[in-house]
C-alpha cells in the first residue's frame, strides 16, 4: 500500500492505493497542510509515501513535517528520460514539471493510443504523447482564473469577470469569460489537429476540466487526479 501526495500550486491532492485500486482520495489547501497527518492517520502502515511537489521547497518541507511521525520511507519524484512506458523528449528531461510527467505516465497507463494530455488548473498544460509513448512536447498557458486576473490587474477599466460563456458576448464580463474559454479550447484543439489522423484520445484533468470539456469540439474525457494515477504506477513499480 502506498500514499501518493501531489503538491500543486493551489492544492495538495492525496490518494491511498493498495496495488489494485484507490482506497481513498482527497485534497486540502496548502494552508490546511497541518491537517494532512490526521486525514491520513489510518493509512500509517503504508509501505511508501510518494511525493510530487511543484509548490516549492517550503511547501514540500511542510508536507514532510505533517507526516514526520510516519515510519514509511519517502520517494520524491522527478521527471526522468524514461519510466513506465513513457519516453521524455524534453531537451532537458529533468526540467519537465513533475506534475506533467506524472500525468503523462497516468495517461499512458490508462490509454494505449496517442493522446493529448491536458492539466487544467492554476496553469493549463497541453502535452502530446504519440502511440509509442513518447512525450513529443507541450504548451503551458495561464489557467482560466489567471487569464481573468491578468485583465483585471493590468488594464485600467476591465473587471475580474464573473460573466458567462456565450457565442455572441454582449457585455464585458461575458466577453472576457468567453475569450478565456475560447483561448483554452483553441489551444487544445490545435494540439489535437497536429497529431493528424492517427488513433488518439484527449484526456483532461484539473479543476477547470469540466468547463473546458463542455466547449471542446473533439472527443475527450475527464480523468480526475490524473497525476495521482501516474504516481501510483511509479510508486508501485519502484
Amino acid at each position: 500500500m502506498i500514499v501518493c501526495i501531489d503538491s500543486g500550486n493551489t492544492r495538495i491532492k492525496w490518494g491511498v492505493h493498495d496495488g489494485s485500486r484507490w482506497l481513498a482520495q482527497g485534497a486540502v489547501t496548502h494552508a490546511e497542510v497541518g491537517t494532512l497527518g490526521a486525514l491520513l492517520d489510518q493509512w500509517r502502515a503504508a509501505d511508501r509515501i510518494v511525493l510530487a511537489n511543484v509548490a516549492g521547497t517550503e511547501a514540500g518541507g511542510r508536507i514532510r513535517d505533517s507526516l514526520a511521525a510516519w515510519p514509511a520511507p519517502w520517494m520524491e519524484l522527478r521527471a526522468e528520460f524514461r519510466r513506465c512506458g513513457v519516453t521524455n523528449l524534453y531537451r532537458q528531461p529533468e526540467k519537465l514539471g513533475v506534475d506533467r510527467w506524472c500525468a503523462l505516465i497516468g495517461a499512458r497507463a490508462l490509454v494505449p493510443s496517442a493522446a493529448i494530455v491536458v492539466m487544467a488548473g492554476t496553469a493549463t498544460t497541453i502535452d502530446t504523447l504519440d502511440a509509442d509513448g513518447a512525450f513529443l512536447g507541450g504548451m503551458i498557458l495561464p489557467g482560466m482564473e489567471l487569464m481573468r486576473r491578468a485583465l483585471a490587474t493590468d488594464t485600467a477599466a476591465l473587471p475580474f469577470a464573473a460573466g458567462e460563456y456565450t457565442a455572441t458576448p454582449r457585455c464585458t464580463d461575458d466577453a472576457i469569460v468567453t475569450g478565456v474559454v475560447e483561448a483554452q479550447v483553441g489551444a487544445i484543439e490545435r494540439a489535437w489537429r497536429r497529431l493528424g489522423s492517427v488513433d488518439k484520445q484527449c484526456l483532461l484533468s484539473g479543476g477547470n476540466a469540466p468547463t473546458l470539456i463542455r466547449h471542446l469540439d473533439i472527443p475527450c474525457r475527464e480523468i480526475p487526479n490524473l497525476p495521482l494515477e501516474g504516481m501510483a504506477r511509479i510508486g508501485l513499480g519502484a
